[in-house]
């Protein structure tokens, strides 16, 4: 059998301690696969002098798979994020965001079952920017017609992939009326290819109010850069937080599978992490890689633990550890 590279990039803070709880799991899966360690994030910058070591971008490319913790990102200063720097280096242009409320995991909605696909490569969040004099800074929002129709087509053929009904483009073309208007003439041009899947067209604004509202009226969401990444956090409050939701950056023949949420320094080493926003990460890549039948056997063992509630970690009301919530991952595989 075939043993598959995978780049795992632990990352900062909790990240090292969700990473080992995936491997483990992945262990106990039997899956031919292997984890080739590389170093990302703020913890590693002084030992590179950067936050993203070509080795690390290299070691991605050459296996064409990547498996992510959390990295941390300096607010009003310092590098530029880890993240979009492998986003942009790789071309991972389409981020996915499935958001779906986990059986066991109280909310103040259920029945949630949501797709957001965000643009990965331009807008506000590609951090273009500059001083025009003291005291005045200029950021530039560039959208492109080839990014913007890459993304709409990666959001409709993932819907027909998915057996899903409907894509929503989310915008503020009332507004930005070229930027965001080039993004939508885009979005009608895609739609029109695929006339079996209902086409609409949200306000963003609206689309935040409308969410928290009545999210089931929304199925596959298709958005700019910057759009995405408030719009998919908004979702996964939905269900229970970013500690639940599990994230995918894919380009053409290459993906890297990360956990959405944050580094948690404040419980960073205390063995309290929870784990399941990579392990439904995980989940992700074994159906990219094509293991389809082991991401399932992950995908109900996981859902499992949450519906019996034994194991549930602080973020969620529980009490248990990180290792705690992995031995019940891995007892009912």
């Amino acid at each position: 059998m075939t043993v598959r590279k995978v780049t795992a990039i632990a990352g900062d803070g909790i990240g090292p301690e969700v990473m080992e709880s995936t491997r483990r799991v992945l262990e106990a899966l039997k899956v031919p696969l292997e984890l080739e360690y590389q170093d990302a994030g703020a913890e590693v910058a002084n030992k590179y002098g950067t936050n993203l070591p070509n080795t690390t971008v290299e070691s991605v490319m050459r296996n064409g798979v990547g498996l992510k913790g959390p990295t941390a990102t300096g607010i009003g200063g310092g590098m530029q994020s880890a993240n979009v720097g492998l986003r942009k280096r790789l071309d991972l242009f389409a981020s996915l965001r499935p958001v779906k409320s986990v059986p066991g995991v109280k909310t103040r909605y259920e029945g949630v079952d949501l797709i957001v696909v965000r643009e990965n490569t331009e807008d506000l969040y590609a951090g273009i920017e500059h001083i025009v004099v003291p005291g005045v800074v200029e950021s530039l929002k560039i959208i492109t017609e080839k990014a913007s129709t890459r993304i709409c087509k990666f959001a409709f053929e993932h819907a027909v992939a998915q057996k899903r009904k409907k894509v929503s483009a989310v915008h503020k073309a009332n507004i930005m009326k070229l930027s965001d208007g080039l993004f939508l003439d885009c979005f009608r041009k895609v739609a029109r290819e695929f006339p079996n899947i209902q086409a609409e067209e949200v306000i963003v604004d609206n689309l935040c109010m409308q969410l928290v509202k009545n999210p089931e009226k929304y199925d596959v969401l298709v958005m700019e850069n910057l759009y995405g990444d408030i719009v998919s956090d908004l979702c996964a409050g939905l269900v229970g937080g970013l500690g639940l939701v599990p994230g995918a950056n894919i380009g053409t023949g290459c993906a890297v599978f990360e956990a959405v949420h944050g580094t948690a320094p404040d419980i960073a080493g205390k063995g309290l992490a929870n784990p399941t926003a990579l392990l439904m990460s995980t989940v992700m890549m074994l159906d990219w890689l094509q293991h389809q039948d082991d991401a399932r056997r992950l995908e109900r063992a996981i859902g499992k633990v949450h519906l019996e509630g034994t194991a549930r970690t602080g973020d969620l009301g529980g009490k248990a550890t990180t290792a705690d919530f992995t031995k019940a991952v891995i007892d009912a595989l």
